[in-house]
């Protein structure tokens, strides 16, 4: 692989995962009700996400999710359930005693992992964006397995660090966040984003064969 090809992967990645989706919304959601102290959790679980939506790509999910309505429908429908289930939880969600907000005693690390896990990988727009993004930047002269290997760690590497970066930031402007009535404000906020992305999620086509 050239160096060329690479380069034009890592920026087109960049810039991709610099907007705002729905994993990012939960990491940001997590972060502004928790503290920086769930940053290892939403992070490592948006990287094993995105590992599990690329790796199943390569496998050929990707293209059988483009061409199956029915599984591209039921794949949808629960990812959006879900966004929406979050949402929901967050929006109700109890406001932390205290200056330093300490995160509720029922929201344990794994679970948070969890639930960042299951939004990132369960998203089928991703498996089948992988599917028609990897390909523009293969070099087929070349042996593709390790080409898509190296692109994987890239794009993984690129994924942890900018989920990383929007929970320290979430986390920095949650220090400001000291009376309870604006902590409710966010949770209702940031649930109400996730409601949204679940929707948005609903409202998902499946690519045209």
């Amino acid at each position: 692989m050239s160096f060329d090809h690479w380069l034009a992967f890592a920026a087109a990645s960049a810039v991709m995962l610099a907007i705002p989706g729905p994993t990012i919304l939960l990491v940001i959601s997590y972060a502004l009700g928790h503290g920086r102290r769930t940053a290892g959790a939403t992070v490592a679980g948006v990287a094993l996400g995105d590992f599990t939506a690329m790796t199943a790509s390569m496998l050929g999910l990707g293209a059988l999710l483009a061409a199956s309505a029915a599984i591209f429908t039921v794949l949808k429908w629960v990812g959006a359930a879900y966004l929406v289930w979050l949402g929901i939880k967050l929006w109700r969600a109890p406001v932390a005693a205290g200056a330093e907000g300490e995160a509720p005693a029922e929201e344990k690390p794994f679970r948070i992992f969890a639930h960042t896990y299951v939004v990132t990988a369960l998203n089928p727009k991703s498996i089948v964006f992988f599917v028609a993004f990897l390909p523009q930047f293969l070099d087929l002269s070349r042996p593709v397995l390790p080409q898509m290997a190296i692109f994987e760690a890239t794009f993984l590497v690129l994924a942890t660090l900018n989920a990383f970066s929007y929970a320290l930031l979430a986390s920095a402007a949650r220090r400001t966040i000291r009376k309870p009535s604006v902590q409710k404000v966010v949770n209702r906020t940031g649930g109400t984003l996730l409601i949204s992305a679940g929707l948005l999620t609903a409202g998902l086509k499946r690519a045209a064969a």
